[in-house]
């Protein structure tokens, strides 16, 4: 755990939740439980069949003027891993520097992402990266998503897939392609037509996400987010009922990838699943806590 000091008079410390790999598989896991019960959450990350790990993910804790604020966010890398990992550093970061963060949290997500794209175009990297992220400022959640990443909550939003008819012909107005290649692509090389980075396709493939918004009732249980590692082997409700029948997140995270592994998935797999416990409190686990 890593506690950045740098927090404002009314702004609790951001608490970063760090774990080492384990093995030679390039694996780690762990999770954390709220004081208050509310809130849990678990977190897998495995290289899997792939050479290099090309996944990044991130998770923040805080609180603001007595609001509790949490930032979940998956970043799958692809070409490199330079965009991804830039992501991790900086985006929830840039987002809670905004002046309406609190305020206007929607308006904060939509101008923060597009603006850290371009920082990182000014680095000159061609890698490019996806970004499923949530945020949740007090009762108030926010999903944001670019790319093939994805978050489901009761229902999935879309990915950002070349061939969905609005994100076609957003690319075929700014003079872009799509075609076949093994899959639909944007100028038949990359798979999806939003991402960070990708500096020689930025003019078809922009980092502009699309947002979610949902406030947390009592029928609201869990939110599942994840790298395509998971996604390209793993439906919807399969992962639902996976992560559902476990109690503990972290014991449903790991569940979720090993279950993707041995579905044979090809790729990077990384996954984080929060819990809202409604009815009662959950004990703080001290080798989380």
């Amino acid at each position: 755990m890593m506690v950045d000091s740098g927090a404002t008079t009314n702004q609790s410390p951001i608490v970063n939740f760090i774990s080492e790999k384990c093995g030679d598989g390039g694996c780690v896991s762990g999770g954390w439980k709220s004081e208050d019960g509310k809130l849990s959450y678990g977190y897998s990350s495995f290289r899997g069949k792939r050479a290099t790990m090309e996944d990044f993910y991130d998770i923040k804790t805080s609180k603001i003027n007595g609001k509790t604020i949490c930032m979940f966010g998956i970043f799958d890398g692809h070409g490199g891993s330079h965009a991804a990992e830039y992501l991790k550093q900086h985006l929830f970061e840039n987002l809670m520097k905004h002046p309406q963060f609190m305020s206007n949290t929607k308006l904060a997500i939509s101008e923060t992402y597009p603006q850290t794209d371009e920082d990182f175009l000014d680095s000159e990297r061609d890698d490019g990266s996806t970004a499923s992220t949530a945020v949740l400022v007090g009762n108030h959640l926010y999903v944001a998503n670019v790319g093939d990443s994805r978050t489901i909550i009761s229902k999935a939003g879309e990915d950002h897939k070349p061939n969905r008819s609005d994100e076609r012909k957003r690319i075929e107005n700014a003079g872009g392609v799509v075609m076949w290649a093994g899959t639909w692509r944007v100028g038949g090389v990359l798979a999806m037509s939003r991402a960070f980075g990708d500096r020689m396709l930025k003019q078809f493939v922009v980092a502009e996400p699309e947002i979610q918004y949902k406030e947390i009732d009592e029928e609201f249980e869990l939110l599942v987010l994840a790298s395509d590692g998971l996604w390209d082997v793993v439906p919807n409700e399969d992962a639902v009922s996976l992560a559902g029948a476990e109690k503990e997140p972290e014991t449903a995270a790991r569940k979720l990838t090993e279950t993707a592994f041995l579905r044979r998935s090809a790729d990077n797999i990384t996954c984080i699943v929060v819990r809202f416990h409604h009815d009662k409190a959950v004990p703080v686990n001290p080798k989380h806590g």
